[in-house]
This record gives C-alpha cells, sequence and structure tokens, in this order.
C-alpha cells in the first residue's frame, strides 16, 4: 500500500532538484493507491548509487544487535549530513541484510535516500532524532479517510495502537509504515525485544527487508531502480531518492 502524505520536503540539505508534495509509505505490490504521479514506467539507472559499509566495519553482534564502529558512523554522519543515530541504523540494516540476503546488495545510502524523502531522518517539522531512533515527537500522516488522493483504510484495534485514531488508519513514523504493512514486516533491529515502525532502526531494517524480499539485485541500476519503484509506485518518488541515495553516497564516499 503506498499512500500520498503531505509533506515540504525540499531545502535541508538541498540534495533534490524538484520537490517531492508528498511521503510514500511502503508499498504492497498489488494494492496501490490512485494519485496523479502514479506511473507504471519503472526507471532504470546505468548504476546504483553506493557506498556501502566496509565489510569490516568493526561490526559486532552485542546482546542480540549489531553494532556499528561509532567512529564509522561520527564519520560517515558528518561526511552526508545526517543525524549519527540514522546513519548507524542505515548501516546497521544494510549489514543485517548483507547476512541473511547478501545477493541483495543493499546499500545503507539507498535507506538514507529513503529516509530524507520520508521525513528527513525522522527530524521533520523541527523534530530532533533520539539516540534510540526516535523522534523528538511521533512522526503520522493524514488519516486515510478516502478524501482527495488518499486511500480509505479504517482503523483496527491492532493498528490504533499505534497512531491513537479509532477510526481511520494513519502512517506511522519516521518510514511511514501503514499499520498493515508493518504487521507483515515487523522488525527488531536493535534488540530491544520491540519491533516498533517510530524506532529508525526497525524502521531501517523492515525497509530493507522490504526491499530485498523479491530477489531484486540493488548493486544494478536497473534492480534498483526496479526495487525502490516496488516500495512507491511513482517514477518521481524513484528519482528523488536515486538523488538523495548519490548525494550521500558522493560525500561519504
Amino acid at each position: 500500500m503506498r499512500v500520498a502524505v503531505a509533506a515540504a520536503l525540499l531545502g535541508g540539505l538541498g540534495l533534490l532538484a524538484v520537490p517531492v508534495a508528498f511521503a510514500g509509505a511502503v508499498s504492497d505490490h498489488d494494492d496501490v493507491v490512485s494519485d496523479p504521479v502514479l506511473s507504471t514506467e519503472v526507471p532504470v539507472y546505468a548504476q546504483a548509487p553506493q557506498a556501502f559499509v566496509p565489510a569490516d566495519p568493526s561490526a559486532a553482534v552485542v546482546s542480540g544487535r549489531v553494532d556499528v564502529d561509532p567512529r564509522w558512523v561520527a564519520r560517515s554522519a558528518s561526511g552526508a549530513g545526517i543525524p549519527a543515530p540514522a546513519v548507524r541504523a542505515y548501516a546497521r540494516a544494510e549489514l543485517l541484510l548483507h547476512q541473511s540476503s547478501p545477493s541483495c546488495h543493499l546499500a545503507w545510502t539507498t535507506l538514507a535516500g529513503i529516509g530524507y524523502i520520508e521525513s528527513r531522518h525522522g527530524t521533520i517539522g523541527s523534530r530532533s532524532l533520539g539516540e534510540d531512533g526516535r523522534s523528538s515527537t511521533p512522526i503520522l500522516g493524514p488519516a486515510l479517510n478516502g478524501e482527495g488522493a488518499f486511500a480509505a483504510i479504517p482503523a483496527s484495534a491492532m493498528s490504533a495502537q499505534w497512531h491513537g485514531d479509532a477510526a481511520w488508519d494513519h502512517a506511522v513514523g519516521p518510514l511511514q509504515f501503514i499499520p498493515s504493512t508493518w504487521a507483515r514486516w515487523t522488525s527488531d533491529a536493535d534488540g530491544d525485544g520491540i519491533g516498533d515502525p517510530n524506532d529508525l532502526d526497525d524502521a531501517a531494517y523492515a525497509a530493507g527487508r522490504y526491499l530485498c524480499a523479491d530477489g531484486h539485485d540493488l548493486g544494478s541500476g536497473a534492480g534498483w531502480g526496479a526495487a525502490i519503484f516496488s516500495y512507491n509506485h511513482s517514477t518521481e518518488y524513484v528519482d528523488s531518492v536515486f538523488s538523495a541515495a548519490s548525494a550521500y553516497a558522493d560525500r561519504t564516499g
């Protein structure tokens, strides 16, 4: 399910050449919301925006979670202009996916590109991102009540726990998961025993799992474009993620 969520995303790091008027939640392939920017044309690039975490970034498994070398995190965060907790979350997701889906070749910069478009890495609206990967205040999309370009998705007792609306669902967290999609891809990347879409550590890993689930090779331009398009069926969205991810790769490569 992809949902158009109004947000002012241009500016900040100045990565994008054109404004993006929506932040899209993770898509399910078979259920796409009508939207004027949707397209069936899958962008194909000469190469994917890369900047893989080094093969041995002093990563270690501590108390059931993957920890990334804090020195690498600090250098990359400074170079990219991304909050350090976000870089750590994206890199941890990359390392976990390299273990479980090595043929996917997911780079942390791809997740960073998505994170910028969706919520400026959890800092949209003057929020700050804490060391625990949570925004200073929760990030919720508009009510999915069927008005305008939004789908009509009634809330359930399960979904309302994430957004507090007993009537309509909302996309939740820094990567804007719809609760039903989160229920399918729930992930616990930081080993705290809770899979929470408001925690960028968990959300980044869930997004990576989604991108790698259908056999795309994100190390190639064609595979990368197809994977991001499956995440959000809009060529404008894919191009914007490509611009952001490429900028991060250039800054930290």
